[in-house]
């Protein structure tokens, strides 16, 4: 029986009269209005006294069992006449029920039970250094591999699959200079782009003033390195001056943000020239934005995830030799894996994000996706170090990867590894060993959502309290994700924390090996590496058939990758490996049938089989 002179149950009552007493502002066109169950609609009068009460009956447990008036205070402010007229009562109770109050219970458990009031380091200044060896002075300019005796390819298609390496070397060597680079790959990115739906604005202008610049330079006897005159995309979340930063979303599409992202700034500088504005998922999340849905190459029929689309489906498919991407939580994981291509997440703050949308302060990463290790090494070369503008941004001392002397590693290796990696890598003289990583946060997942959740809430709030939401892509995701963060409250957010700074001791306790192979896709892994800030790099490890194919075959295919990872501030040791399986392996340098899918069969469109966006929430 609830007391109605309760004062959790007056509070309810008067949430659920301002939210649904004023329908003005409600949304009379969505594109996905029943998704989940969980969109805003306009608000029913509630004409009955029973009605009433058994949604007061609601709130009253919930403001109770979360144990915070400050939350219902705060669904009152939420509520004001600015904010337009739906069920968010409702889907607020909902997902607090389901989703929010289990998790809030064990990280109060797993705090109370360690030390109570005890002092815990905090991580909303979140920074990986575990702390365990003196700093070292290192190059900052990697010592390259030289390629001698390389020769201009005729086809232009062997030109778009060469590594940047190559590239460079051609361009070094006169034999092909920026600008017909820059026309190669803008073709190729217009030629497959309807296919493909990976970009957002084609920078030709820019390009060819970036690619004269570069050959200029070059005749003067001055070059800037190996990424000097190689063209590459930005995931389009990263500010370039007069060209829209659209952040993937119908909200902000024809958004022009007149500042210079650091990590752009960077590449500028290395000599790189930008030709493309790449798809990221709208608002980073997944790969469905404002113009269609990102495909793989591989098989064409599936869509690429995200929510750096874009940049994995243009390297894959040979229209950019690099691409610059982020991650906050899978977002370079997943589309690296799917599209098979290799792609570095690095260490958090390896690469400063002046300039970049923000989801989460403490999570959100820059790196590059390209054809190999060895490129990968090459970009995080440039881009790496301190951004002035970027408070988390460090400059880590990273030892040369192409002179880590592999014999000396200890490397682990998960149940769900590739064992052909595990086997060729033993083969290169590695100590290889069965390994497993403990720790007591039962969580993990409800941490990450927490942090990069209500840290995303805050970026947006007024564009969710406006009512924006409404015209999201896909309402299943941050519509329905930001809302139910409102029930977290300052306290429990915290405490969340304070768990992630208990799997960051437990991880680095347990981390005993130099590296360790695993799963790059397992979203256990893929919360985990993100919390604690473990870099990790996607490799491709070889391709298997696709599960619905054609009578008549295809030439499409699964692509199968692997992760390897190595702690904070050893993205050198993750590289390494990788460069030394590449060494011995071709999976990496595979073509994606985009031209030739075999006898029969066609680019089906719209596709037929469909793969679902990201559970964040399972």
């Amino acid at each position: 029986m609830v007391d109605v002179r309760n004062p959790f149950y007056s509070t309810a009552y008067r949430v659920q009269l301002r939210l649904c007493g004023n329908k003005q502002g409600a949304s009379s066109s969505r594109k996905n209005k029943n998704v989940a169950n969980m969109s805003r609609d306009t608000c029913p009068e509630l004409h009955f006294a029973g009605t009433r009460f058994f949604v007061c009956v609601i709130f009253s447990l919930l403001a109770a069992t979360v144990g915070s008036y400050a939350a219902f205070s705060q669904f009152h402010s939420l509520s004001d006449t600015s904010s337009p007229c739906n069920k968010m009562v409702l889907e607020i109770a909902k997902g607090a029920t389901e989703f929010n109050l289990p998790i809030i219970r064990a990280n109060r458990k797993l705090i109370a039970s360690e030390n109570g009031g005890l002092h815990n380091p905090s991580v909303l200044t979140f920074n990986p250094d575990w702390g365990t060896e003196q700093e070292q002075e290192a190059s900052k300019i990697f010592n390259y591999p030289s390629i001698s005796d390389i020769q201009k390819p005729e086809n232009e298609e062997d030109i778009a699959f060469m590594s940047v390496l190559e590239l460079g070397a051609l361009i070094r060597t006169k034999q092909i200079t920026s600008e017909e680079l820059t026309r190669i790959f803008l073709k190729r990115l217009k030629r497959y782009n309807p296919a493909l739906e990976a970009v957002v604005t084609y920078t030709d202008e820019l390009a060819y003033q970036q690619a004269k610049e570069a050959d200029e330079l070059l005749a003067q006897g001055k070059y800037l390195g190996p990424l000097h005159g190689i063209p590459y995309g930005l995931k389009d979340i990263i500010a370039v001056p007069q060209y829209k930063t659209t952040w993937g979303s119908t909200t902000f599409k024809n958004q022009v943000l007149n500042t210079e992202a650091w990590v752009y700034k960077r590449l500028k500088s290395a000599g790189a020239v930008l030709v493309a504005k790449l798809v990221s998922g709208s608002l980073a999340y997944d790969d469905i934005w404002f113009g269609g849905r990102t495909r793989n190459p591989w098989n064409i029929e599936e869509f690429s995830t995200g929510s750096s689309a874009g940049p994995a489906a243009c390297t894959s498919a040979g229209m950019l030799p690099f691409a610059i991407g982020s991650e906050t939580a899978g977002s370079m994981t997943y589309p690296g894996a799917r599209c098979g291509v290799t792609a570095l997440r690095p260490t958090f703050g390896t690469v400063g994000r002046t300039g970049v949308m923000s989801i989460s302060e403490s999570l959100d990463k820059l790196g590059p996706f390209c054809r190999s290790a060895a490129d990968c090494t090459i970009v995080l070369d440039a881009i790496q170090g301190k951004d002035p503008d970027d408070l988390s941004s460090r400059d880590f001392p990273f030892a040369d990867p192409f002179s880590v002397d592999i014999t000396k590693l200890t490397v682990g290796y998960l149940e769900d590894a590739e064992m052909e990696v595990v086997q060729v890598l033993a083969e290169k003289g590695i100590k290889m060993v069965p390994f497993k990583l403990n720790y007591t946060v039962d969580s993990v997942q409800g941490i990450l959502n927490f942090t990069m959740d209500v840290d995303m809430l805050a970026h947006f709030d007024e564009w969710q309290r406006s009512g924006k939401d409404d015209v999201y892509e896909a309402q299943d995701q941050w519509p329905v994700e930001l809302r139910r963060s409102r029930i977290i409250t300052a306290v429990d957010y915290m405490q969340a924390q304070r768990a992630r700074g208990k799997l960051i001791r437990e991880v680095k306790e347990s981390f005993t090996v130099d590296a360790f192979i695993g799963n790059v896709t397992d979203w256990e892994k893929v919360c985990l590496g993100n919390l604690v800030g473990l870099p990790v790099i996607v490799v491709p490890a070889g391709f298997k058939n696709i599960s619905n194919p054609p009578p008549s075959g295809s030439r499409r295919r699964t692509t199968i990758t692997t992760g390897i990872y190595a702690p904070p501030k050893h993205d050198h040791i993750a590289l390494a490996l990788a460069i030394a399986y590449q060494s011995v392996t071709d999976h990496h340098k595979q073509r994606p049938p985009i031209d030739n899918l075999g006898p029969n069969d066609i680019i089906p469109n719209p596709p037929t089989v469909t793969i679902p966006p990201r559970i964040l929430h399972l």
